[in-house]
């Protein structure tokens, strides 16, 4: 995400050899405005972005157009954090009639702490709901260790049978028709994804883990047959709380 390459659609770009990169788009932006992205792209089409002041007044940018593309981490290659951009965006006031003639006299720059990975990865969750940074069970793998879960690549040394517990980010929930009450549901961490089958009466008790969990821990019996593994759960416990009002949300599907 970078106001300096970024339209409002995603996009692909080539990189080095003959892969392809996904640009992130500026519709992922929370708060941000359609018409407030497509003028950016126009006014950026004239010439480079000079500093994130050019930025702002160029592209006709309000406080709320500004402190939005600040937040999410947007303005990175006009200034060098989170921080900075939310200080320079503040500062950004367009020019009255009575001053125009004058020239506005230059400030010192101002140290602010740089932002954690943990405020970042926050921060990223807020304002795009997806990060490019450390995963963020990356950060809390210590945590759910002593919970007992593992991660979703040591299952490759689990045998069919086993009992084991896993915790993860609620990516989906799906419970088709056909399916007799069955609920799929779709765990990602900092390592993959782990699906994981909830049978009806398991669903019924534990009706509020399963629906409300942001991040879940699951405890069951894995089964692994022609390489397709699954966890038949047992026992579900929302452990939320972990993320500290990180927001995550799942895609569900019934």
């Amino acid at each position: 995400m970078d106001v300096c390459h970024s339209d409002w659609d995603c996009t692909l770009e080539p990189e080095p050899g003959e892969a392809l990169a996904i640009r992130m788009g500026l519709r992922l932006v929370r708060g941000l405005a359609e018409a407030d992205a497509r003028r950016l792209a126009q006014a950026r089409a004239q010439r480079p972005w000079r500093d994130v002041e050019d930025l702002c007044l160029r592209a006709g940018l309000d406080a709320r157009a500004r402190a939005h593309l600040a937040d999410a981490g947007a303005l990175r290659a006009l200034a060098s954090d989170r921080h900075q951009a939310r200080w320079q965006v503040a500062a950004v006031q367009p020019q009255l009639p009575l001053f125009a003639d004058m020239q506005a006299l230059p400030e010192s720059p101002v140290e602010l702490p740089v932002p954690s990975v943990a405020e970042d990865l926050m921060a990223d969750y807020q304002t795009l709901g997806t990060t490019l940074g450390p995963h963020p069970l990356t950060l809390l793998r210590s945590r759910l260790r002593a919970l007992g879960c593992r991660s979703s690549r040591e299952l490759q040394d689990v045998g069919h049978g086993d009992n084991i517990a896993v915790a993860g980010l609620v990516v989906g929930r799906q419970r088709p028709q056909t399916a007799s009450g069955v609920t799929f549901v779709t765990l990602e961490d900092e390592h993959g994804m782990v699906n994981v089958v909830v049978w009806r009466a398991l669903a019924e008790r534990q009706r509020r883990a399963l629906v409300g969990s942001q991040l879940l821990k699951v405890s069951g019996r894995l089964e692994q047959e022609k390489g397709v593994r699954h966890l038949i759960a047992r026992r579900l416990e929302d452990v939320s709380p972990l993320l500290q009002g990180l927001d995550v949300r799942s895609r569900d599907f019934h």
